[in-house]
């Protein structure tokens, strides 16, 4: 049981192919408590998929970008726990006009949208609940990323809002470890969620992973990465800070053009 007793928030859970919703489910299975955060119209889709965890949890509403939001959040979980042990930001947006081979005609307001959301919402949730976590004697903060040390075709400023949320847990471990909390990545390989399927021949991603991941790579198995979120989340992870992990059947230690080697 490598999370008992801890008390979690996950969010970025939409449907039971997301990420977030393996890295949930593993979480449970390996004794956390957890709620869930879903805003809007996929409010719903949340609850549904709540569901079909092995325990159903309650899901909160969390616009990341809004202030009384966050409040809130903070608010629910005062009450409820009292402190949190750790939370997995699963938040990622970018307007069709910032991806699919736009990357030089993308208008600023869309540029700032993909930064907003997807990386300085990850200081956004950090400062809400560093109190509470505080609280619990430090934790664990973990994001989702997807590889952005090349630039990849028609991801564009989303793949630039990826380098940026690796800048902000960089600062985010500096600035939160006084408080004993940990912030780090999971980079994960191209998986078949319905973020994934919103970027223009996402199919592209799979081919390429396909052929060059040392291990091989199933993009429609995000078990793996669940699992490995758990571990940062556990206190098997206490010493790391500031990391970025892959779990990409290691494909990014590979040069292209290895696999016909």
């Amino acid at each position: 049981m490598l999370l008992e007793g801890k008390r979690l928030v996950v969010t970025g859970v939409l449907t039971d192919d997301s990420i977030a919703f393996h890295a949930a489910r593993v979480a449970q299975e390996e004794g956390a408590e957890i709620v869930l955060t879903g805003f809007g119209r996929a409010l719903r889709l949340t609850q549904r998929a709540a569901k079909r965890l092995p325990a159903v949890p309650d899901v909160l509403e969390l616009d990341i970008t809004s202030e009384e939001d966050m409040a809130a959040v903070v608010a629910n979980l005062t009450k409820r726990w009292g402190a949190v042990d750790g939370a997995v930001h699963a938040i990622a947006y970018a307007p069709n006009d910032a991806l699919g081979g736009n990357f030089l005609s993308t208008p600023a307001d869309s540029a700032a949208t993909a930064f907003l959301t997807s990386a300085f919402s990850f200081k956004t949730l950090a400062v809400g609940l560093q109190p509470l976590m505080k609280k619990a004697g430090g934790g664990s903060l973990v994001a989702l990323d997807f590889d952005n040390s090349q630039a990849w075709p028609l991801y564009d400023w989303m793949g630039v809002a990826k380098s940026a949320l690796q800048s902000v847990t960089r600062y985010l471990a500096r600035d939160l470890g006084a408080d004993d909390i940990r912030a780090n990545l999971v980079a994960a390989g191209p998986l078949g969620t319905v973020a994934a399927k919103s970027i223009p021949h996402f199919e592209l991603f799979e081919r390429e992973w396909a052929a060059r991941a040392p291990l091989g790579w199933d993009a429609h198995d995000a078990a793996p990465v669940g699992e490995m979120v758990a571990v940062l989340l556990s206190d098997y992870s206490r010493m790391t800070s500031g990391e970025v992990i892959h779990v990409d059947g290691g494909f990014h230690a590979i040069a292209a053009g290895s696999e016909s080697s």
